[in-house]
């Protein structure tokens, strides 16, 4: 089985280190109770119009604090399944190459050493880097799932499974932890909640 995998959002998480950056930048006021989540720093930033702001952290977070991102549970678990059951593994991302604000930082370079330091298991990689594909445009994404042939992606993105351009052999799984998009029509989508629940759905 061909395995098509998101990146951001999707297999790192990024909750905790916006939260931690915006506190870091007196972004949050000091009482009002923000949740540690990307989404709740955004939505907050944006109320305030403070946007510019939002669009610069995610430059820095992407780039210069990249390393610091944390790893969904269950991902390396399931790479190694994965691997010992002998599919195959690709990760399949939309992401500019440097931020719209801010230092140019090179993202794909970030991300790619992301992921050469964080999805290995006892120093051995889960995924090897050319099947690692950083593409510039959803459209582009989209045609990348289908040239690598999916079987099966996952992605946080509803917009992405469901757009017209994604491969109708492809079999779309949402990854939704927080249950965000519960009560969404998403027809022919399967909602997995974790990667181990993801694991289970690949083989029932």
């Amino acid at each position: 089985m061909r395995i098509g995998l998101d990146f951001d959002n999707t297999i790192v998480s990024y909750d905790a280190l916006f939260y931690q950056v915006a506190r870091e930048r007196d972004l949050l006021p000091r009482d009002t109770e923000i949740a540690v989540n990307k989404v709740a720093v955004r939505d907050y930033l944006r109320r305030i119009d403070r946007e510019d702001e939002w669009t610069a952290m995610q430059g820095y977070v992407y780039g210069a604090r990249m390393d610091e991102a944390a790893i969904f549970d269950g991902v390396i678990d399931f790479l190694a399944w994965a691997n010992s059951a002998q599919h195959e593994l690709a990760i399949v991302s939309h992401k500019t190459r440097h931020p719209f604000l801010g230092p140019q930082y090179d993202l794909h370079a970030a991300a790619a050493a992301w992921i050469a330091t964080h999805l290995d298991r006892d120093g051995q990689a889960l995924l090897p880097s050319d099947r690692v594909f950083f593409e510039l445009t959803k459209e582009a994404k989209l045609a990348r799932i289908a040239a690598f042939g999916c079987d099966v992606f996952i992605d946080d993105l509803p917009e992405i499974l469901t757009a017209a351009g994604f491969p109708k052999n492809t079999r779309p799984v949402l990854f939704d932890p927080e249950g965000s998009h519960a009560g969404q029509a998403l027809p022919g989508v399967t909602v997995t909640r974790s990667w181990d629940q993801f694991a289970r759905v690949l083989v029932s």
